[in-house]
């Protein structure tokens, strides 16, 4: 960035010049914050902040130590961090060092994080001390025994911002490293996985230049400006916590609250105390804080805005949490691969707010597909969307096959359901053509379940559903068939499940023995009559 184009880069000036701001990177605004307003909180959390100055020595630091490495520019990085300043300062040293960051989330398992790693064929793990309760050598002995070796592991102390680097005897300098020059906004500089139907999770690319043109689309929506101040409690590596906590605070050069992990109460005590003006959070984290109690024992009244997704967004849940807080709920739909859909609005009445997932946005240039792929036509159209504009990401990472299934023949971006747009461009979801349980905000892959249950020796058969609940949208059921005199229930299958590494999320909660499975006419199985069968034998219906 030149010393004119800083010139026009002030505190708030992102929410009345936003498009001066789609050539910059984040790690561009954070140097400028930290000479700008140095002592000012980018990050705070339960124990404290981290001002401008510490995030921006911390991103030296993680700079410093990965040019230390033996990985040449371009080379990956993986980074498994709390959903703290942490993180953040270690996207910003990957863009600094030349490094694409290949983030994963700090609540997955270890064959998620040694898949992303095959994957990306990243060779360097940014990690903390202790993760979860598991120290970061414990973590690199469980890697290895997946198959996956780390030839550096930098350990980042996210109290002091020093970084130690592990397994190569060599000690990272100290140096600063300018910010320019490195990588453009346009480049894919940040990699992060969501769940596919081939079974595994599939490596999404992206590029800053879409993660601020959607924190743009959010701004503008919610009219959040400099005096907000936000709270991001979604995973950091994902889309809705990199433009809630990663990209938007940085470009508007306020604060945001964080924290490791989510805690209702804990979230109600920081947006009590920190006077927080805007939420981010899914469905079943604001469902949490609605049937906790912490509403009644914390003074919400600075809250004007939730933003919330991942899942749908449940009527009666939002119209309870508006009439509590007082805060307006709104929505963004779209996916990790096309971004953003459509939004809610503060303009938008209730109806559309809270029985919809908005009207489309212009710049996106919704299509609606029909099962051929032809365009549908008409007032209301009913199909597969398709998009095309700036919120899109870069596809999938080295996987031709995987971006034929992403991509229209002429290039315009899939998504998974089937969308309802009416006369006035709201949007209601419909139905889903992908194979996921959504769990808590989370795509959860059905495939990927049933393989890793199938790999237990008492199960002949399986089909994976989702069986609804109140809080987190769905929970995942796994209806088997056994070998003859075997036994499994839910907690034999998790404590196997667990011992392997895989991510909670990964492992049903419900196991639901039957006799067969029955099978549709094209000879697959019925998983409509496998949930059917699961919602009966569990009492859900």
């Amino acid at each position: 960035m030149t010393n004119r184009a800083a010139e026009s880069i002030v505190p708030g000036s992102f929410a009345t010049t936003p498009e001066s701001y789609t050539d910059h990177a984040i790690s561009d605004i954070v140097r400028i914050w930290a000479q700008r307003i140095p002592h000012r909180a980018a990050f705070v959390t339960t124990g404290g902040s981290t001002s401008w100055s510490e995030y921006d020595r911390s991103a030296d630091a993680i700079c410093a130590a990965l040019r230390s490495t033996s990985g040449g520019p371009r080379s990956r990085v993986a980074l498994l961090l709390p959903d703290t300043a942490a993180v953040h300062a270690a996207l910003c040293g990957c863009y600094r060092a030349g490094r694409i960051a290949a983030a994963v989330g700090v609540r997955s398992g270890v064959r998620e994080i040694g898949h992303v790693m095959r994957r990306t064929e990243a060779s360097t793990l940014v990690t903390v001390p202790e993760i979860r309760g598991r120290s970061w050598q414990a973590l690199v002995r469980e890697l290895e025994a997946e198959g996956v070796m780390p030839g550096d592991v930098l350990v980042v102390d996210e109290q002091s911002g020093a970084v130690a680097r592990h397994r190569s005897g060599t000690a990272p300098t100290t140096e600063t490293y300018s910010a320019t020059a490195t990588f453009t906004p346009s480049q894919v500089t940040i990699l992060n996985s969501t769940s596919g139907t081939t079974g595994t999770p599939k490596i999404v690319a992206h590029t800053e230049r879409r993660w601020t043109a959607f924190a743009r689309e959010a701004m503008l929506g919610a009219r959040i400006g400099s005096r907000d101040i936000v709270c991001s409690v979604v995973p950091a590596p994902y889309g809705f916590g990199l433009w809630s906590a990663h990209f938007l605070p940085a470009l508007l050069g306020i604060p945001v609250v964080v924290g490791a992990r989510f805690d209702a109460e804990e979230t109600a005590m920081l947006i009590e105390r920190e006077r927080v003006t805007v939420l981010c959070c899914v469905s079943t984290q604001f469902k949490m804080l609605l049937r906790s109690g912490t509403l009644e024992r914390h003074d919400l009244s600075s809250l004007r805005v939730l933003y919330t997704g991942g899942e749908p967004v449940p009527y009666r849940d939002a119209r309870a949490f508006e009439e509590r807080t007082g805060a307006k709920v709104l929505q963004f739909y779209g996916s990790n691969e096309s971004g953003a859909v459509s939004r809610t609005t503060l303009d938008d009445d209730i109806d559309t707010r809270l029985r919809t997932c908005g009207r489309t946005l212009a710049a996106m240039n919704v299509r609606v597909l029909d099962d051929a792929g032809a365009d549908v036509a008409g007032a209301v159209r009913r199909g597969r969307p398709a998009v095309r504009g700036p919120l899109v990401s870069a596809g999938y990472w080295d996987d031709p096959a995987a971006d034929a299934e992403l991509y229209t023949p002429d290039g315009w971006t899939l998504l998974g359901d089937i969308v309802e747009i009416d006369e006035t461009d709201r949007v209601r979801v419909v139905g889903r053509t992908s194979d996921f349980v959504i769990r808590g905000g989370k795509n959860v892959s059905i495939p990927e379940i049933e393989e890793l249950v199938r790999e237990h020796e008492s199960v002949t058969d399986v089909a994976v559903v989702g069986v609804p609940d109140d809080v987190y949208g769905e929970r995942v059921c796994a209806v088997v068939v056994l070998a003859d005199g075997a036994t499994l229930d839910a907690s034999g299958l998790s404590t196997r499940l667990a011992s392997r590494g895989v991510t909670k999320e990964y492992t049903p909660e419900y196991v639901v023995v039957v006799d067969r499975l029955d099978l549709g006419p094209g000879g697959k199985t019925d998983r409509a009559a496998a949930r059917d069968t699961a919602m009966r034998m569990l009492g859900l219906r």
